[in-house]
């Protein structure tokens, strides 16, 4: 009997604290740094986003969004035998102890179940989902808690508009266990170190003080050249793996980044851009908890059904990018 892997259940989180566009624009105001609702929007599609308080860390928002996903489920968390996190903003600087093992201890769980962080900045939660879907696939692993989960503010600079209006703080989840029927059709990673320098988080750490800068830099123009080029080529590769085509896609759920680099890749797999889920406009950019937060909102409101086709893609830092075909 062939084993699949299967998504059974959702869940995500955002911090209670939303900044909308004309409160960031009013803060960067306050340092003479011109900016303004309009402009935000015009470049991003962006209107709003979360932020964590003080003392409130990625597992904390890692912890309540897979509450929910387990509930979804129908599991308890210690019926979970393997914790995946994907984040860029680890609750220990340095990434040890990882993020999964705190939100081992914070869900209670006792079992002694592998848990493990993944790096692959905004498309890791879809190289999370892969690694997953081939635990399970193994028989490893039997029933995975897959999170992405960022607190992206503790990184931005605040006096540099281009970057920090894009990012906000939220999580994800999802439980994948082990089927008879198909879930997971088909997954598709790739990275290309040569422009790691295009997206990153230059400083190191050396003799306990931080070398260089501790905050997020991006080439705009390059980010946007690049994904918008290897969206389209992933998801493909994707759907030729599973055997379907594009038009069998029932949703597109795609890193929520930019609206103008999401939309395109929509046009460019012939996909109306009805059948695509957009949260970037409320939750900004949350990198690897951009997917599975957009993939719960559609879940939990009716419009992605059991049955249907779900196609998760992700670009980011590294320069990495990747796939996720799932038959809910």
């Amino acid at each position: 009997m062939t084993t699949y892997s299967k998504i059974i259940g959702t869940g995500s989180y955002l911090p209670p604290k939303r900044v909308n566009n004309h409160e960031i624009a009013a803060q960067l105001a306050a340092k003479d740094i011109e900016t303004s609702d309009e402009w935000i929007v015009s470049r991003s599609g962006i209107q709003a986003r979360h932020f964590v308080e003080d003392g409130v860390y990625t597992s904390d928002l890692a912890v309540e969004a897979s509450k929910h996903a387990l509930q979804a489920a129908g599991m308890q968390a210690n019926d979970i035998d393997l914790i995946i996190v994907a984040t860029s903003t680890p609750d220990h600087f340095g990434g040890f102890p990882s993020t999964a093992c705190i939100v081992q201890q914070k869900l209670g769980i006792t079992t002694g179940g592998a848990a493990f962080d993944v790096q692959a900045v905004c498309s890791g939660f879809v190289y999370a989902v892969s690694v997953a879907d081939a635990f399970i696939k193994a028989g490893a692993y039997k029933n995975v808690l897959v999170i992405g989960a960022e607190v992206f503010s503790r990184i931005l600079n605040f006096e540099d508009r281009t970057t920090c209006v894009l990012f906000g703080d939220g999580a994800g989840a999802i439980v994948m266990t082990a089927s008879e029927e198909p879930g997971i059709l088909a997954t598709k990673l790739h990275a290309d170190g040569r422009h790691s320098n295009i997206l990153c988080v230059p400083g190191k750490v050396a003799n306990g003080a931080i070398e260089g800068s501790a905050f997020l830099y991006m080439d705009g123009p390059a980010v946007f050249k690049l994904a918008v080029s290897v969206l389209e080529k992933v998801a493909n590769e994707a759907l030729q793996i599973a055997g379907i085509q594009a038009s069998e896609i029932d949703w597109l759920v795609p890193h929520q980044a930019n609206l103008r680099i999401m939309q395109s890749t929509a046009k460019k797999l012939g996909l109306p851009l009805e059948k695509m889920v957009v949260t970037v406009d409320q939750h900004g950019n949350t990198s690897a908890a951009s997917i599975p937060l957009a993939l719960d909102t559609a879940v939990r409101d009716g419009r992605i059904k059991p049955g249907q086709n779900v196609m998760m893609e992700g670009v980011g830092g590294g320069f990495t990018w990747g796939a996720v075909l799932a038959r809910m």
